[in-house]
Order: C-alpha cells, then structure tokens, then sequence
C-alpha cells in the first residue's frame, strides 16, 4: 500500500483476481485496497475469498450477509474495510466486481491482523481420542465446550459420554449437519430410540473450518455454530450431567453402547478441542496419561478429492477425454448435491450402436435412460464454457429468514419461505392475515362470529382464537377458557382447598396484549353460597379467593374495588346482613349469591380459584366463572394532530434490522411534509407525502437509497383518512397507499441486510425540522406494536391529541366497510366499497330470478398464477396472487351453484352446494392440473338458514369462515404441492351438474375483493361491465335473516358455546344463478410490464402488486345518491 506500482490484470483475462499468501495461518481482521499508482485503474467492489490451502475457497460475508466490499473511486485514497467477525485462513483472494468504467481495473492491498497459533488433531474415520476422568463418573451443572472442525464426509461422531442413570451427550454430523443430544436423568429415553436432536449448520462438510460453542447451565443450553446461536431446555428430570469414566472425540469406539446414536466415526480435522477449560489436543500431543488417542496424527491432511462447482445449469459443463469410444463397458462414481430438481448429470455416447447413455435428474429424481439415434444427433457440446472449480454450494436457509415458523426454500440464487399454516403472509412470512381486533374485523364488514385475532400484527404473539359479539353498540371481544359449567364444592378447607384452574383460549402473553389494548374488560363471577364464608368473621381472614394472570391472590369479589376485602352488596348496600360486607359471610342454612363483576384490568384475567370453606355440615358453594369479556380498540382512534412545521413527535430507537413494517392513517390539506423519520450512521427509513397525490417510502440498508412511491388518480390531500403501509425484509420492500395496488421493489441479491438504526424516531417531522407534516395521523404501528400518539402529543407544543372531524372517533358512523367522508357541515359515508349500502352503508336486497355477469377491465391478474420451471420462482410468483370473496345465503335447495370466478385462460373458482348439501370450493388456478377442492363443512348447509361465507387466498395460503346461526369458523391451509383435499376426477360435470340446477333461496352481500357485482347490477344498469339476464328487484330475505341471527347471537352469549339454538331462519324463496366472470387481459398485462420496464431506468427492478381491484371504474359504479331514505342491503 502507498507503494509504487500495484497489480493489473491483462485485458484479455475475462475473470481476473489477486491471491496473497500469508505463508502461515493468521487472524485476519481488516482489509485496505488502493488503485494502481499513477494511473486511472482501480476497483469500486470486490468479493472477498479465503482458504486454507489455497483449493478449496470460501467467500467471506459479513454478519449482515453482505458479500461485496466497497472499494475506490480513484486510485490515490486508501479505502479500508473492517471485518465484522475475524477468519482464520492463510489464503486470500481478491476478486473485483466493478471498476473505473472509463479505465481499467487496478488493486494495491493490505491485510491486518496477527498471527494464529492453534492444536490441531486428524482424524481418518476410524479415530478418537478419549479422555479419562479421574474417578469413576464425572457429575456437571455447567459445562462448556469448544472446537473448530472441518470434514470431508457429512456423516460422524465428535463427541460423546454417556452414564449409567441414562444420562448422555453427543454431537455428531448428520447429512451436513450438527445434530445434538442430551439427557440429564430422563429414564423414559434410556432405552428408546426416539431421541430427539437438535439440529444446526447446513453443508458443514464443506471442507471448510466451523466453530461450535456449546454453553450449558442445569437444562438450559446454547449451542452455536459460526456464530449462528440456538437456544434450548433440555429432557430429563435431573439438572446434573453424569458420565461415567469417559467422553470420546471423534467416535464411539465401543460400538453397541447405550446411547449410541450413529456409529460412523468422524473424518475430518479438529483445532482447539477445549472441554470445560481442557485442552484435550494439548493434553493429547503430551502423551499425558488421562488422554488416549488411537491413530491420531496433529497436522491436519490436504484433501485428496477436489470438488467443483457449475455456475450455469445451461452453459456450464465438464467436458473429460477418452481414447476411444465406450464399447465393453465402464463404472464411473462420483457424489453431487444441488438446489435444482432437474439438470444432467452425465452423458456419454456408446459405440458401436450409436447409442447415448444419460444420467439426469428430473422432478429431484435420478432417471438412467438410454437413446438410440441416428448420426444426425451425434453433435457433442464442444464449446468452451467456463466452471469453477473448489468452490461450494451456499446454504441460503442458515439462519432461517422466514418469520413465525416458515419454512424455508431455496435455489441456486435465492431463496423463498412457504408460509402455509403459520397465519403470516408475504416474501418472508412477516405480515399477520388477520386483523388486529374485533374492533377491526367490524370495520371491514363482519358480522358475529370467531375469528382469529392477531394482537400484536406481525409481532412474534400468533394469532388466537376470540368470539366477536358485534350485535350490540359496543364490539365485545369474548375469550373463553376451559371451565363453562357450574361448579359445586364441598368439603373444602384451608388446609385442603379446592382449586380450580382456568385455562384461556390464548396465552398469558396474548391476554395481556388484548387487555392493554382495550378500553374496558370484565369478568363475571357468579358464586352462590350455603354456610360457606368468603371471610373469617373474626379476623377478616379470606377464606376463599381468587389468582389474577401474574400469580397475586386477590382477595376482593366482583363489584368491589380491589384491595378491599368486600363484595358488591356490600357497594350497592343490600347486604342480606349489614354487618358483613358478602351476602355469603352472614354464614345462613339458606342459599345466598355474591355475584358480582371484575373490572380492573390490572389483574384479569383470573387464572386459578380457590375455595376454602366448604367442610361444615351442610356447608357447600357454587361457582361459574363467565368467560373475559374486553370492548374497544385504543389504538384504532388514537390520534395526534400537527399543525406547525417544525413540530414533531420523538420516540425511542426503534430495532428493524431484517424486517419492519410501518403502518398508519393520516388526512390533511397540505401538499406535502414527512410522516415520519428515522435515522442510523448511514441508514435511514423516511415516509412522506412528496406531492398532493404521492406518497414516497424511502430506506437505506448499506446499499445506497431505494425508493417506493405510488400515486394515487385523485388527490391525497382532501382531509379525508388514507391509509398507509411500508414494509421492508431481506426479499423485497412494498408500499401499499389506500386500496391501490402494491409497489414492490426487489432486494440487491448478494446485498446488505441489517439496518441500523440509532436515532429517534420522528413523527411528524424530521431532525432538521424541516418538511414536517401539517394534519393528522392516528393508528401508527410499527412491527406490531402501536405508538400512543395522544399521550405524547400532550407534551408537545404545535402538536394536539385527537383529530377534529366527524370521522376522527370510534363510533362507527359508517358501517361493513363504508368510507367515512368529512364535510363542513357533517359527513356522508362512500359505499362504493362496501356490498351494502343506504346512508350508512347497511342493508339492503332485491331478488326474482335472474343471473348476472360482472367483467374486470383491469390490465393486471387477479388470480395470478404465473408458470415457472424454478419452483422457487414459481413459490415467489404465487405468494402474491391474492383474492377476497364474500357472500351471504339462505337455501334448502341442493346440488346448487352459489358463485364462479373464471378468466380467459381457463382458470376459475367455483363455490357449489353438492347433493348432500356440503360445501365445496373448486380451485384450478394450475390448468395443467386438476382442481383443488375443498369441504371446509360436511353438514348441510341447505337448511333454510342464514349462512355468511368469506374465502381469503394469499399465495398458497387458503382460509375459509362459514359462519351461520351456530357459529362454526373453518381454517384450512393450502399447500402449492399437496392442497388437493378430495379428487374428483370428473370436475366439469361436478360444477355443471350444480349449475344446472341453478340456485333457489336468497343470495345476498356478494363481495369480490373491492367490487360488489350485485349492487352495481342494480344501481348501474346501463354500465358495460354488468350484464343481466331476467328480472332483478328488491327483497328483505336478507334482512329478516339478519335479523333473527342477531338475536340468536345473543342469545347464544348468554346461555354459554354448548346451547343448542332451535330457531329456524325461513326466507323468502327466491330462483336465481349468478355468474361472475372475471375477464383477466393476460396478454395486455405482460405487454404493460414489458413497456413500463423497458421504460424504467431504475437499476433495481420496480413492480407493480395486483393486491386489489384497480379504482378506475369506481365513478361508473360509484352511488350517486349515497343517502336514501331507508337502509337497504343488495340481494339476489
């Protein structure tokens, strides 16, 4: 460095690198590049390599995942590069990426760090080393083990000890990877072969060195391979680790032993071999008498056996000489591995026959096949293609990037997460596919019913199973717990209790986030009492009480304020006997009820009961815990408003280092100013509204700024509520803006991934106090978690809490999805989104026979479905095709035909009754395929009452509601590769058989994602997209349904989940087929792509999301008199 000179490749050298040799193995810390001196040449990026023995290479990464460094931009400054983790290596090799675009390449460097001096021991597969303890068993409570190893098979032993109570612990390579087992006293696993291991790495016999830190404390161990840790309890009733004489490295050398697992020694090199403070290399290379090594050499031996890597699976290719061609016969062996599942092996001609042997893999299975052809087939591949050799596969699911539980997929180039089952949708599996809260299923239309509620969002909770109670003013939230029946006690003590303990349809976890978020919970406690007190009469002690969620007892009973030892007679001052504060403590021969109500949110939910005084003659209680009963969502109205510039809202550092999401609602009348901002050294995530009609999401994660905008045909500055969400993983970064679609803009492939931040962050404004936002925002989540934007704005001046408007509160003016619109003098509610509609958007119907199709004229696919021959590409393809389908019915026909949704290319869905009434969902997206088909319910469903069906698809992720006058809520998951629930071979006749028979009953609230086909079928007549055929006129089927559920619901509440509901819904009957057709413009859609990228200039690729309907027919279908004078819903 700073030097004369410096090294530049000749021009003809096509990949051209610079390789050091340190001469001995050293601990590299720093790399310093310089362009060549007295010139133009230099390199802006580079790929770092390193090994041991100057074959085999391993690109370094930094902890982020990165993998280029950045170089010069000339050939004088000294450009340095710390390395986030040190490597260990005498080798390196600098391979630049991008240089002087006007020049050529030129490199002056230099490496920093020291040397390294280490104990190696080899081991040829059927070595070990044992190390002896010096009495008979060895018992631990903490144990710490330490080693670097590289392998040259996947398969064998490191460690292992067991002892004779049935502990054991080993760790061996299984198919590439580590794989652990330990057990401290658990005699159920002794003998059984069912061990369960814990498993890390991926392609650990890579030829390269792997570190393994093993940290345990009683049953909580950390095991951590390259700096990638797991943490986890351990089996077994004991806290103590006991061997009995021995531990074994690199083997078992007694085979047959207990425990042993797998019998294949380990092949390969061990460096630094430290058990709990041992050298057991340095006690080995000693001769020391507790060490005894069979056949273990301390230099560790170069590989005979080289591998080499194909870089292209339709260009790349290793072409070997023969002297003539194959006549008697040949045997050829060799071992391969591959992210792809189709590609050739090998192929070879035989002669004389003018046959060709080929060896292939096809659909992940290995095919043999010989061809017979004629001398027209013979040609050879005889170019020249390139190939690199010693390199290795990349494991791109270690660590694993997909979130909540996805599962992890990967290519030769990229990787996907297969999100089925874990209720999280998106690249990786990060955002929640439920709402938040009843409070937010009711805005979008929903009626009573369970529902999955995800607390948190895409926080780390998990959805929970609740029962929405949307039949009163309020939107009760209703969690359950295992203990709904009365409960009779007798002969209970203090010294001997009874004791009941309640466990919740959610966890303790998800309680307390629906607790916190709600505006008032409450719990009803209905106890009834004969001779049986609450307290001691004498001393006030507390006979009987109850366990709150974080283990307190309390003492204090329904009504009453806690910390008082009181009941609600005792409040309300109707006492049977005034000198006691509980009806039950007059201690009476006759039955008397405390009764009453928990309310403070501080300790519900109760989690265990107690009752103490039930063993006197005659003496017994009653009990019935209601089930948790919570209302109101804080967070959906929780507002701020910002009416100065320089005004903003400050919160902690927020940590977003793989992925977050930013969510919130914000109205205004200014024409720009930023939403929010946050800063790091570097990085920076800032969201705003650049211009009256353009919202902009901009980040930096090390890899220079990227840029999200989406606008919007009519201006975003009309002081009505929009809303927003940015989201940024590892994949991709999106930008969804109201119901437009999705702007997606993809990851550098070989880029930086950690953001960091360090800043505040700033609502409302920026650091420099310029631009700031001037409006409101309200409901502003990040990661799941909502900022309290009333409380802090407080504290501010030039910022107030709330928002003025009609629109700016919880009272839900505007109902199943209608949008509230701000005027000077009220406010009206837009419909055009709703499948109702009146003044409120609630319902109204018509009927007669009829049948209707509805035509999409969007440039873009609803159900997308792109085909691929990468089957990650074909994963990433369908995880953004989408669909939201909901419909409302009430019939006793069957086979009957309810709705179809099919397009051009032969794609459709179909929703049929059969013969016995079941329903059944078609889906044949994959036309090369059969159909999907779904029975999410084997019951009849033409029963005569009221049924609401909502279908949701997200990529492979398939949920399902049937919701009726019983409440029953189905879930199913569809897999791309093994979704087909029931085949049916014959599909068409299934569908056409119940179309034929047409639909008898009433169908109403038919909804596909943002279109309502039968309310424009009415309300736009004369509109090209809705074609009628028959009459078409108003009914109340749907309403008198409606309105017999609700008063079941209610009734259903009270008498518990298990009462049988004896109402029948009888409507009136009404003929109809309805047929939607969604026309999708395949061909016009790839022509727009095509354009709109060759139009774009932007480096990175920018796309456009078909997540909902395109809004540019909404002024031919939107209502031109939203207020009419009775509410009405739109039936069929």
């Amino acid at each position: 460095m700073l030097g004369a000179g410096g090294w530049s490749p000749m021009v003809t050298d096509r990949d051209p690198w610079l390789q050091v040799d340190l001469r001995d193995q050293m601990k590299v810390t720093a790399v310093a590049t310089q362009g060549c001196s007295i010139s133009s040449d230099w390199v802006s990026r580079y790929l770092l390599l390193y090994s041991d023995t100057g074959q085999v290479w391993k690109q370094y990464r930094q902890e982020d995942g990165g993998g280029t460094f950045v170089g010069n931009v000339n050939s004088d400054d000294v450009i340095p590069n710390k390395l986030s983790h040190s490597m260990r290596t005498r080798f390196l090799r600098f391979v630049p990426v991008d240089w002087n675009p006007s020049n050529w390449l030129g490199l002056r460097v230099e490496v920093y760090g020291c040397s390294y001096k280490s104990d190696v021991a080899d081991f040829d597969g059927r070595s070990s080393l044992l190390y002896r303890f010096n009495q008979k068993s060895m018992s631990t409570v903490k144990d710490v083990i330490t080693l670097r190893f590289k392998s040259r098979q996947a398969e064998g032993v490191l460690l292992h000890g067991e002892g004779q109570r049935g502990d054991y612990i080993t760790l061996e390579l299984h198919r590439g990877k580590l794989a652990f087992y330990l057990n401290l006293d658990d005699t159920r696993q002794r003998f059984s072969s069912s061990c369960v291991a814990v498993t890390v790495g991926s392609l650990l016999d890579d030829q390269h060195w792997h570190s393994v830190i093993i940290e345990r404390f009683n049953k909580q161990v950390n095991l951590t391979v390259d700096s990638h840790t797991q943490h986890f309890q351990t089996q077994g009733e004991g806290d103590s680790l006991e061997v009995d004489y021995e531990l074994s490295f690199g083997g078992i050398p007694l085979p047959g032993k207990p425990g042993t697992f797998l019998r294949k020694n380990f092949h390969g090199c061990m460096e630094n071999l430290y058990y709990n403070g041992i050298n057991i290399i340095d006690l080995a290379k000693r001769r020391k008498p507790q060490i005894y090594s069979g056949k273990v050499t301390f230099s560790c031996s170069q590989p005979q056996l080289v591998a080499c890597t194909f870089l292209s699976s339709s260009s790349s290719f290793l072409s070997l000489p023969v002297a003539s061609a194959i006549m008697g016969g040949f045997s050829i062996r060799f071992q391969f591995r591959t992210w792809n599942p189709d590609g050739l092996l090998l192929s070879t001609q035989l002669s004389p026959e003018h046959q060709r042997l080929e060896l292939l893999i096809s659909n992940s299975r290995l095919l043999l096949t010989l061809h017979n052809f004629g001398q027209q087939l013979e040609a050879s591949m005889n170019k020249q293609v390139k190939f690199l050799t010693n390199a290795v596969l990349c494991c791109r699911c270690l660590p694993n990037l997909c979130e909540h539980g996805g599962r992890c997929w990967q290519s030769w180039t990229s990787f996907s997460c297969d999100c089925s089952g874990t209720g999280y949708s998106g690249a990786t599996c990060h955002k929640s596919i439920y709402e938040s809260s009843c409070e937010a299923y009711k805005l979008i239309g929903s009626s009573s019913g369970f529902y999955s509620i995800d607390p948190d969002g895409s926080g780390p909770l998990g959805p929970a199973l609740v029962y929405c109670n949307m039949t009163e003013e309020r939107v009760w939230t209703v969690l359950t717990h295992n203990i709904t029946a009365p409960v009779r006690v007798q002969g209970s003590s203090l010294q001997k209790p009874h004791i009941m303990m309640l466990n919740y349809s959610a966890s303790a976890k998800q309680l307390r986030t629906i607790i916190t978020g709600s505006e008032q919970c409450q719990q009803e406690v209905v106890y009834n009492c004969r001779k049986s007190r609450l307290f001691n009469t004498k001393d006030g002690r507390p006979l009987s009480w109850w366990v709150d969620q974080g283990g307190e007892r309390r003492s204090y009973w329904g009504g009453f304020l806690p910390g008082v030892q009181q009941c609600s007679c005792s409040l309300e001052e109707n006492c049977i006997d005034m000198n006691y504060f509980c009806n039950c403590d007059a201690d009476i021969d006759t039955w008397a009820n405390d009764t009453g109500v928990l309310s403070y949110k501080d300790h519900l939910p109760m989690s265990h009961i107690v009752i103490g005084d039930t063993n006197r003659t005659g003496s017994e209680a009653i009990y019935r815990i209601g089930p948790l009963r919570c209302y109101g969502d804080k967070s959906i109205w929780n507002a701020a408003s910002f009416y100065q510039e320089s005004s903003s809202l400050l919160f902690p550092t927020l940590r977003a280092e793989l992925a977050f999401d930013i969510s919130f609602y914000f109205k205004t009348t200014a024409n720009s100013g930023v939403f929010l901002e946050i800063m790091g050294h570097k990085d920076f995530i800032r969201v705003e509204l650049s211009s009256p009609s353009v919202v902009t999401f901009s980040f930096d994660v090390g890899n220079g700024p990227a840029v999200l905008s989406v606008k919007s045909h009519l201006p975003l500055n009309d002081r009505q509520w929009h809303y927003v969400r940015a989201e940024r993983n590892v994949k991709e970064a999106s930008l969804q803006v109201n119901q437009l679609p999705l702007r997606f803009l993809d990851a550098p492939a070989d880029g930086h991934r950690h953001l960091r931040l360090s800043g505040q962050l700033f609502v409302g404004g920026t650091a420099s106090q310029q631009r700031g936002f001037l409006g409101c925002i309200r409901t502003l989540t990040f990661n799941g978690v909502t900022f309290d934007l009333e409380e802090r704005a407080k504290m501010v001046p030039g910022v107030s809490s709330g928002c003025p408007g009609y629109c700016s509160s919880s009272s839900s003016l505007c109902h199943n999805s209608g949008k509230c619109i701000e005027k000077s003098s009220g406010y009206t509610c837009d419909c055009s989104q709703s499948a109702f509609g009146g003044p409120t958007c609630k319902e109204v119907s018509f009927d007669r026979e009829s049948s209707m199709t509805f035509t999409f004229q969007e440039p873009f696919s609803v159900m997308q479905n792109r085909s691929s021959q990468a089957s990650s590409a074909r994963r990433e393809s369908i995880s953004r095709a989408r669909e939201d389908v909901a419909f409302t019915f009430i019939t006793s026909q069957s086979p009957a035909l309810l709705l179809t949704v099919n397009t051009f290319s032969q794609q459709y869905v179909a929703v049929i009754l059969t013969h016995n009434g079941s329903l059944q969902i078609w889906y044949h997206l994959q036309t090369h395929r059969t159909p999907d088909v779904f029975s999410p319910i084997l019951s009849s469903l033409a029963d005569g009452q009221i049924h609401r069906i909502r279908i949701h698809r997200e990529g492979k992720d398939l949920y399902v509601q049937v919701s009726n006058g019983h409440i029953k809520s189905f879930m199913w998951t569809c897999n791309e590769l093994s979704c087909l629930l029931l085949t049916v071979d014959n599909f068409q006749e299934e569908v056409l058989l119940a179309g034929s028979k047409g639909f008898i009953g009433c169908l109403s609230s038919v909804q596909f994602n943002n279109v309502a086909p039968l309310k424009a079928a009415l309300l736009n007549r004369g509109s090209s997209l809705v074609t009628i055929r028959g009459p078409l006129m108003q009914s109340n089927c749907g309403a008198l349904a409606d309105s017999i559920t609700s008063k079941n619901l209610r009734d259903k509440e009270q008498h518990g989940p298990d009462t049988q509901n004896d109402v029948a819904v009888i409507a009136g009957v009404v003929t109809a087929v309805v047929f939607i057709a969604v026309c999708i413009l395949a061909v016009v859609t790839r022509r727009l792509y095509l354009r709109q990228a060759h139009r774009s200039n932007h480096s990175i690729k920018e796309k456009e999301h078909p997540h909902n309907v395109e809004t540019g027919n909404r002024t031919e279908l939107h209502l031109q008199n939203s207020v009419r004078d009775n509410m009405k819903e739109y039936y069929i």
